[in-house]
Order: C-alpha cells, then structure tokens, then sequence
C-alpha cells in the first residue's frame, strides 16, 4: 500500500488543484469524486487478476494471457507511453514548483509563461534531465531499499496535504464557491473534461504499482487490494478537501487575472506553484511560515512518485521482455539488487526526450493520462475471460458483482481517453498506432509470426505512410479535412492489419482478430471527439451530454467485443502447465506492499 500512496501523491495534487480549477471551476469538486470511483472500479478488476496471477510488470503481461501477442503489445507500448512520461512530469514538477524561489534566491530562471500554460526554459530542462538521473540512482539500490525508504516517504507526503488543507481553511472565501460564475462556471461538460486533462485521473494512477510490484509481495492477496483500493480511498479524501480548500483560499488579484476568470488560472502567477502562492499571500504568519515546509514537499513528493514510476517502467520492460515482446535482455536483473537495470535505462532516456515536445506540467499532463488510460482498458474484461479460460486457477479475491464492476472499470478507462479532448487524441492516435509497424517489422517476425522478409517491409512501410499521412493532419500542416484525414488513418490502418493477418500463421491470425475491438475503440473515440463537446468546432455538432452518450455506447459495445474476443492463449495455456519455467530471481519487497 506504501508504493501505492507513495505513487499517487507525486505531483499530482500540487498542480492539479488549479488546472482543474482553471477547467471546470468550483464543480471540479465533483471531478475527484467521479474520477475515485472510476478508478476504484478498475483497481477492483486488477485486484483479483493481481492476486491470482501476481506476477511483476502484471498490467502489461495479463493482456497476453486473454488476447494474445498482439494486443499485448500494443497495450505494453501504451503503457511505456504513459508510464515513461510519467517519470518526465514528476521532474517536470519539482523544476516548475522550485521555479519561483530559486529565480529569488539565485537568479537564474527556470520557467517561462505563454498561452499554453508555464514552461521550463533551458536551463529547468536540463535541471529535469537532472533529476531523471536521480531516480535512476535511486532505482538501482534496489526495491528493499526503495520500499524502506518509501514508508517514511509515504508518511510525509500523507502528513503535508493533510496540514496543507487545513491551514488553507484560515484563509477561506466562501464567496469563490457561488460568485465569479457560479458552482460550474463553464459548464456540467466541464466537470467530466477536469477529469482527465487537469492531472485529476492522473493523481489516482499510482493504484497500479500494487499490480506490477505484485510478483514481489509476501502475501499478494491482502498486499494487493490494500494497494488498489485502500490507497485510492485514503487520497481520495486528502485530494477533495484541498481542492475545497485551494478553491477557498483564490485571491484574484494576487493571480494577476479577473475575478471568474478561471480559465486564466495556468497562465496567472499562481501556475508554478499554486499551493504555496495560496499560503504565501495569505497575509497569516503561520501559513507563509508552513509555506518552506510546502517548498520542501513540493521536492520530495514528486521525487518519491518518480523514482517509483521509473521502476514502474522498468517492469513493465521487463514484463515484455518476459513474454517476448522485446529482447531478453530487458528481462536481465541484477545479482545483487535483483533490479532489472536495462529497462531502467531505456526508461531514462524516453523519459528525457520527451521533455522535447512537452517542457511543461500542464502540456504533458493530458497525453500522460490518455496513453496509460488506453492501457487500463485490458483490465475489464480480463475477469470474465479468465474465468472462463481459466476456471480451474486459485482466486485468492473474488470480484463479487463483476458483471457490473467489469463493463464499469472499462468504461472508466475509455471515457477517461475520450474527455482529454481532440487535441490531445491527435497525438496520443498518432503514437499508438506506431505499435502497429514496430509489431510488424519486429515482434512478429521474432515470434515467428510472420516472415522477416515480410514483415521488415510492411512496418517500415506503413511507419512511413504513417508518419508522412499525419504532417497532413492536425498535428502538422492541417491541410486535409478532418473527415478525409480520419479515412485515410483508417484505411492505412485496415490495410497494414489485414495484409498481417493474411500472411501469418492460424495462432497469427487468432491473434488479430482478438484486437479488432481496440483498433476500433481508438477510432471511433478520435472521430467523435472531432464533432463532440470536447472538439475544436465552436458550435459542436454533438454536444454535451449527447456527445458523452454515446462514448459510453462505443465503449459498452467495445467491451462486450473484446469479452468475446479473448480465447485460451497459448501465454496462458504455458502458464497452466505445471513445468512452465520459473521468473529469474527477483528481491521480494515484503514490508512495501
């Protein structure tokens, strides 16, 4: 559970205060408690998955166990996607949040504002790139040594939120609550959109490192559901009382923006580090006083979540590599730590090229979310076809109420993906379906899939068209309709699968036909989020509700298509047979979990 909490209260719940206040205003209340249960319903779902099947790196290696290599794959390089930046935006955190002081103190700047939100300069990045390095140190003692350490971590970063809230509440108006807009200044869509591009959704992910630390847990049945669901109910409550109490404690004039203006708020002076510019300006002894403690925190929480989100990352490399989606040697550990080092590596160096397009909190923070969220859409529908394909299998936590938990916890994931919104779809669709060429030119061949005179020139191929069709699209020139750019994604799509699917071999092609419902989800999701509430159309052509009405049809029909879909692997049937080789060793963190 240490890991758990330790990962979720990073830098989450100091930024997200205020870019989901800037997002939906006061009713952004409501966005953590409807981003708690969703999250709550897809950590049950992995719970009894984790704790009948723990094993490390588990959210990328159960989808090869219901749907086979392909899909794996590609919710695997979801999952690097998300988990890597993850790492990024808790360095990216400390460097913004340390930006005011240190330009006071020193004078060197670390951070510069423009529309967009605040970014670091040069020189923040190459502090970033600093930090990246850090938790590489970090990680290489080992997990003994991190889940130790965690604990005292945990305890301090559980013990500053909880202090923070309530000295805020000294500083309390409650007029920011009714005036300037009223409840939901920007509306009830707003309310949803919070949830997954104002960092909201994000400070709840860390409920995944009770799965992929699962293989190293003495007793997996009450470590893991401790980790899921106990540790997302304790944050919950922290999260919502200082949402309450930052909401009170905003004073326009010291932001530098009018009165209601919310959506100002990730330009305004508060942006680097809203928390402590509430206590700051309080005009009270005591808070400007707690505000140092607030400065220190604002290093160590999102430190001790980064260095946790590397080793996240790493498994999850590991978890690949162990199912033969990458090369063996990511699945090498370390003799004496038991760490496997090589993801550890791959993951500093993604980690620190990602600060290339996104050298900002507030610009990485909806791409972060959408990538892990595409991975989290395994989790649903994993109980219903293990129990059937796996009945035989010891379940040490039964998920009573599955038939509505199940759907629910999908749903959770594939809303969350459609309310980041259009702009953030263009690059999260553009990157996923770069997994499509690198299965193809890679993966498959490897695993004798398809030929390698094959499959070489069909990922290289459609990798080209791929990324030549998007300089057309809305990430570059923006020269084709939307329409026409979606059919050409589409057809390209089509056409590199079905060309796959017809060169391969019977296990080949029961693996593509188990990913049909995914590719689908994607686009369907990208296409509506164009003419939906969320879109770029000034006037939507599908509004608020209506647009979200139909996401959760797409996502329920998608559901009960990827239940149908999963069959008895042959990953899983090797895992059924009693001489299924053992894991390489790996150091047990017995007191973390």
């Amino acid at each position: 559970m240490f890991i758990s909490i330790g990962s979720m209260v990073g830098s989450g719940w100091m930024f997200a205060v205020l870019s989901a206040s800037a997002v939906a205003g006061p009713a952004v209340i409501l966005s953590w408690l409807i981003a708690a249960v969703l999250v709550i319903s897809m950590a049950l779902n992995y719970a009894e998955t984790a704790t009948m099947l723990p094993q490390t790196g588990g959210i990328v290696r159960y989808p090869y166990l219901t749907h086979g290599r392909f899909f794996g794959f590609l919710m695997s390089w979801s999952l690097i996607l998300g988990g890597v930046t993850t790492v990024s935006i808790e360095a990216l955190g400390i460097v913004q949040y340390s930006a005011t002081y240190v330009e006071r103190w020193a004078g060197i700047s670390l951070v510069s504002a423009d529309g967009s939100g605040t970014k670091l300069s040069g020189t923040g990045v190459a502090c970033a790139i600093a930090l990246m390095l850090f938790f590489f140190t970090l990680n290489v003692f080992g997990i003994r040594f991190l889940g130790r350490f965690n604990q005292w971590i945990t305890w301090w970063k559980l013990v500053v939120p909880v202090l923070t809230f309530i000295l805020l509440f000294f500083t309390f108006h409650g007029s920011n609550f009714k005036s300037h807009g009223g409840f939901a200044p920007n509306g009830s869509g707003a309310i949803l959109n919070a949830v997954a591009v104002s960092g909201i959704f994000f400070a709840f992910q860390g409920f995944r490192e009770g799965v992929n630390f699962g293989g190293e847990a003495r007793n997996p049945k009450r470590g893991i559901f401790m980790a899921t669901v106990v540790s997302v109910a304790v944050t919950a409550a922290i999260y919502i009382m200082l949402q309450v109490a930052f909401i009170g404690a905003v004073n326009w004039d010291s932001m530098g923006i009018s009165p209601g203006a919310w959506s100002q708020m990730t330009s305004g002076e508060w942006a680097s580090e809203p928390l402590f510019s509430a206590l700051d300006t309080s005009g009270i002894a005591l808070l400007g006083a707690f505000g140092a403690v607030l400065l220190v925190d604002a290093v160590i929480s999102p430190a001790g979540a980064g260095w946790l989100y590397m080793g996240d990352g790493a498994r999850g490399l590991y978890g690949m590599a162990m199912q033969g989606s990458l090369p063996r040697g990511f699945a090498r550990v370390s003799a004496r730590t038991g760490v496997p080092w090589p993801g550890l590596v791959a993951c500093l160096v993604l980690g620190c090229l990602f600060f290339l397009p996104f050298p900002g909190w507030y610009q990485l923070i909806g791409f972060t979310t959408a990538t892990a969220s595409l991975t989290y859409l395994a989790g649903g529908p994993q109980v219903p076809i293990l129990r059937r394909t796996a009945a035989e299998m010891k379940r040490p936590f039964f998920l009573r109420g599955s038939t509505i938990i199940s759907p629910l916890g999908f749903l959770a994931a594939s809303m969350v993906v459609y309310w980041v919104g259009f702009q953030v779809l263009c690059g999260v669709v553009a990157s996923f379906f770069v997994a499509v060429a690198l299965y193809a030119a890679i993966q498959a061949p490897s695993q004798k899939r398809l030929a390698l005179r094959t499959g070489v020139p069909l990922g290289c191929g459609f990798l080209v068209a791929w990324v030549l069709l998007q300089t057309f699209g809305p990430l570059g020139r923006d020269t084709l309709s939307f329409p026409v750019f979606w059919s050409l994604c589409v057809v390209l799509i089509m056409a590199a699968v079905v060309t796959m699917r017809g060169a391969t071999d019977t296990e080949g092609r029961e693996e593509i036909d188990a990913i049909w419902w995914v590719l689908a989800l994607v686009m369907a999701l990208f296409l509506l989020s164009y003419y939906g509430s969320y879109g770029p159309q000034s006037a939507p052509t599908i509004d608020f509700p209506y647009d979200s009405g139909i996401a959760v049809v797409i996502g329920l029909i998608a559901y009960y298509w990827a239940r149908r879909s999963g069959y008895r692997t042959p990953d899983l049937r090797a895992l059924q047979t009693p001489a299924a080789p053992p894991e390489p060793h790996r150091e047990r963190a017995t007191t973390v979990i």
